[in-house]
């Protein structure tokens, strides 16, 4: 069993809270207010959970600077005013962030039963192995 630390149940909070209002304000026709709470709530919960310096590691990665420019590039833009464009580049500095990741997430979701058999689909299974197979890890 895993044991959290009280620092990284809060940063799992923030990270959670940060996930609804982006979702939320997207929903809500890209609500530059919520967006830009959930873009200070995400960042600074990733920070909680995994600390500030392998934060700062995994962001300042030499091979990562293009995706970090875009992801906290799009922060900015919608920090500035600018929703839609600014979520345009998060979305696409956040797949190339974290694409070390997806084989990991797609393989735990094909082992969860319902999750597993909508992904096993013949339409959808071609797509899920093109997300699912990285050549590069994080």
């Amino acid at each position: 069993m895993i044991s959290l630390t009280d620092t990284q149940k809060i940063g799992m909070g923030l990270t959670g809270f940060g996930v609804f209002f982006l979702f939320f304000g997207m929903i809500l026709f890209f609500d530059k207010a919520l967006l830009a709470i959930g873009n200070v709530l995400f960042v600074a919960g990733l920070a909680f959970v995994i600390g500030l310096e392998r934060t700062f590691r995994f962001f300042f990665q030499k091979h990562k600077m293009k995706a970090t420019g875009f992801f906290l590039g799009g922060v900015l833009i919608v920090l500035i005013g600018w929703p839609l464009i600014g979520m345009v580049l998060e979305i696409y500095g956040f797949f190339l962030l974290f694409r070390g990741f997806f084989p990991v997430v797609v393989g735990f979701i094909r082992r969860v039963p319902v999750l597993g058999y909508l992904l096993n689909l013949p339409g959808i299974s071609s797509l899920v192995d093109k997300v699912g197979e990285s050549n590069s890890m994080v």
